[in-house]
């Protein structure tokens, strides 16, 4: 593996690292309704566990209230105890056919701790982000050990790995700054 190519294999995997924890921010959530808040929840078909998008329509009545249509009949009851028995707090309300999901308001209490929840997963990204760093400190290393890259190559390779890791360590912090942000607005 050249110098290159160990930085960018670093610089790839630290972005699918961002893209993960954009995907687990989405999960956390905030005073408004959002769909993607449904995606851990799995409701049982025909034997197997399957996520809610699966079995029916899942969309936002309004900024407060998601809406969940189900393709078959005898999917609304257990669509329904999937999401109350789900740990996100939510109490479903049959209409008919359609499921309705209002999100509850949340205490400031609540807020706080969503906040710190936000933190660590922030946290956590950003040590997957640095393991990355060492990752590819260790292959320059390697190379240089090697003879295949000289000592210069190695001080230079590992200030432009810095430098890559210090952007996503701060992508990362803005997205913790913009979340607790969004979970603290009233």
């Amino acid at each position: 593996m050249e110098l290159a190519e160990i930085k960018q294999t670093a610089e790839s995997r630290m972005d699918q690292s961002i893209e993960v924890f954009k995907a687990n921010l989405t999960k956390i959530r905030t005073g408004r309704a959002n769909p993607a808040l449904l995606d851990s929840v799995h409701v049982e078909y025909y034997g197997s566990l399957v996520p809610i998008s699966q079995v029916a329509n899942v969309a936002l009545l309004d900024a407060r209230t998601i809406s969940i249509q189900p393709w078959e009949k005898g999917m609304g009851a257990k669509i329904e105890k999937a999401i109350r028995e789900s740990d996100l707090g939510l109490n479903p309300a049959s209409m008919g056919d359609l499921i309705r999901v209002p999100m509850p308001a949340m205490t400031e209490e609540r807020r706080k701790e969503l906040t710190k929840v936000v933190r660590g997963e922030g946290e956590t990204a950003k040590i997957a982000v640095r393991n990355l760093r060492r990752d590819a400190n260790e292959a320059v290393k390697k190379l240089v050990k090697e003879k295949l890259a000289t000592e210069d190559d190695l001080k230079r390779s590992e200030a432009e790995i810095q430098k890559v890791t210090d952007r996503h360590v701060a992508a990362i912090d803005q997205l913790v700054a913009a979340k607790e942000q969004d979970i603290m607005a009233v």
